[in-house]
């Protein structure tokens, strides 16, 4: 169903008869915003995160994190209620004519009943692997588009191909789906499962939480989920 440092600007100058501050001398005017730590929305979280196991031994990377499935990204301090852990190469900035990276995401989504959206406007449904399946289906569209598609047609494609992942993840018992045991905490746990040009994309369940997954050039069938004791270690980039 992935994502941060924001640019500094200028001091002003200073007033008419004073002189320019020279080498060494303190920036005066607007004072630079703190830093955010990335880890904030994930630590806030009140549910537990996971990731591939220890059976994965490359990089690990942090991805974003959500506050209702679908709606903007949650911001330091607010609650979140999905969020993706990286392995592997991140998501290239650019487009790539011919795309090499090898990755595997890992959605954690929080078992959330019906409620009201944030703004009080609407509804939002109860979550469901159906939730986990979508987001992970998004996440590997924005993470794969075909590099030759100009900017112009990458919307048009995003959207075409977000319906046809939403459709499916509505219909997880369809036969666009086939059935994939994988360990989560060493425990077998039964998996929904397609591939498409694109990557592949699971979902199902996990202790307290829902599990979605998406990736390219790691293969689905080698990889197991464990909740994640130290998310330090995806910090480090």
């Amino acid at each position: 169903m992935d994502a941060r440092s924001g640019a500094v600007g200028t001091a002003p100058a200073g007033e008419p008869g004073t002189p320019p501050a020279g080498p060494g001398a303190p920036v005066t005017g607007r004072k630079a915003a703190a830093p955010v730590d990335p880890l904030a929305p994930y630590l806030a979280a009140d549910f537990p995160w996971y990731g591939l196991d220890e059976g994965w031994t490359g990089r690990r990377w942090l991805g974003q994190v959500g506050a209702g499935p679908g709606a903007r990204p949650a911001a330091q301090g607010e609650g979140a209620d999905y969020g993706s852990l990286g392995h592997g190469d991140e998501p290239a900035k650019q487009p790539e004519a011919r795309d090499v990276r090898r990755f595997a995401v890992v959605v954690t989504v929080a078992r959330r009943p019906g409620r009201r959206s944030a703004d009080n406007t609407g509804t939002l449904e109860a979550t469901s692997a159906s939730s986990a399946a979508w987001l992970a289906g998004s996440g590997l569209l924005a993470s794969t588009w075909p590099g030759q598609l100009d900017r112009a047609l990458r919307q048009d494609w995003l959207d075409q191909q977000s319906n046809l992942a939403w459709d499916l993840a509505d219909d997880l018992d369809g036969p666009g789906w086939s059935s994939l045991t994988l360990p989560v905490s060493g425990l077998p746990q039964p998996f929904r499962y397609r591939e498409s040009e694109y990557g592949w994309v699971l979902a199902g369940e996990a202790p307290g939480v829902l599990l979605g997954a998406y990736g390219r050039g790691v293969s689905a069938y080698g990889v197991g989920f464990a909740a994640v004791p130290d998310l330090a270690d995806y910090r480090a980039r």
